[in-house]
Formats: structure tokens, sequence, C-alpha cells
């Protein structure tokens, strides 16, 4: 059983950031489990059905450089509250963590469900506000003509369903720490987090 780190936490909270940092850090793999959802949600926006898109998914789909768009996340928002999709890549993801050298998952119910006996669980979050703003700027930079309210909008309704879906609700673990990275810098939520993880290590 390697060293698992579980990161949770809503869309654009900066656990993406944190775990790839983390993971460099103590040179642990990564994997975002986010993305997962989003290959099974651009399959069924081509008309594959997403228990078929999850059963069939394979490596390579996480590599689509169109995962990233606004209808895609919707979508990966969608088909991740039916519990069969969930089954189907739940092995994946825990096989993942299982591995040796260590490894970092991020997702929005790794400590919960996937891993919950990691050692380390870490709950990134921020205001909606505070994230609606940090998507809109990312949006814009690509050329993405969505408003902040629309963003907004779109944050509030994601973390609606993802908190309130019956299977695997986005919620913290018991034992896992807070972060708040509404007021921090990247640097500083990432000092944060590794502080937090060299504690429970005992490093």
């Amino acid at each position: 059983m390697g060293f698992t780190i579980a990161i949770d936490g809503p869309a654009a909270a900066g656990k993406g950031t944190l775990s790839k940092a983390i993971a460099s850090h103590f040179d642990f793999a990564h994997l975002d489990t986010g993305l997962l959802y989003r290959a099974v949600g651009a399959k069924t926006l081509l008309g594959v059905e997403p228990l078929d898109a999850a059963l069939k998914l394979v490596a390579a789909d996480m590599d689509d450089t169109d995962l990233r768009t606004p209808e895609v996340a919707q979508a990966a928002s969608k088909v991740a509250i039916i519990p069969e999709v969930r089954a189907a890549l739940v092995d994946f993801q825990r096989a993942f963590g299982a591995r040796a050298g260590g490894a970092v998952l991020d997702g929005r119910d790794i400590g919960t469900v996937i891993c919950p006996d990691a050692k380390v669980k870490l709950y990134v979050t921020a205001s909606a506000e505070v994230r609606a703003e940090r998507r809109y700027l990312e949006l814009s930079a690509k050329g993405d003509p969505s408003t902040r309210g629309q963003v907004l909008a779109d944050v509030k309704a994601r973390d609606a369903r993802d908190m309130e879906r019956v299977e695997a609700p986005l919620k913290p673990a018991d034992d896992a720490v807070l972060i708040d990275t509404s007021d921090l810098s990247i640097a500083d939520a990432i000092a944060q987090a590794i502080q937090v993880i060299e504690a429970r290590t005992g490093e």
C-alpha cells in the first residue's frame, strides 16, 4: 500500500494546482480524477451513453485537449451523479491510489469514498465569487465570451449538483484539513498544504 494523499474540493478552488505542486514536491504520482468524468462527459456530448463511455474509457481519452471547456465541465458534472458511472470508475482510482511510491489524487469524493484510508486528506475550497472570478479570467484568456454573471451561475449550479447528489456528494471527510484559498496566494496555499502533509508524515 502506497502513501496516499486525498485532495477534494469544489471547482476552481485551486485543488488541481495544489495537487500537482504537492506531487512534484514529494515525487508522488498525480491523478486528476475530474479528468475521468470530463472524458466521459465529452463522449456523451458526442452521443455515447454515459455508462458505455465509462466502461470503455482508456488513458488516452484523458489527453483530449478539449476537456477543459465549460460544456464538457457541465457534462462531467451531470454524468458524475449517475451511480453506475461512478462505480465503473472507482476501481481505476483506487488502484492508482494504492500504487507504490506514493500518489496524490484530487477530485470530489477521494477522501470520503475512493481512498477513505488516505494518510492525508485535504479539503481545498474558496468562496463561490472568488472561484467564479478565477474561472472567468481563465476562460476570457482563451477567448470564451461568457460573462462574469454566467460563470458565477455555472459555478453555483455545479456546486449544487456536486453537493446534493445522492451518490458520493462533495463534502469534507471528517478528518480532512480545510484549506481556504480565497485570500491565499498559490505559493502560500502550497506551503500550507506541504506543512500539513509533513506534520502527518513525521518528517
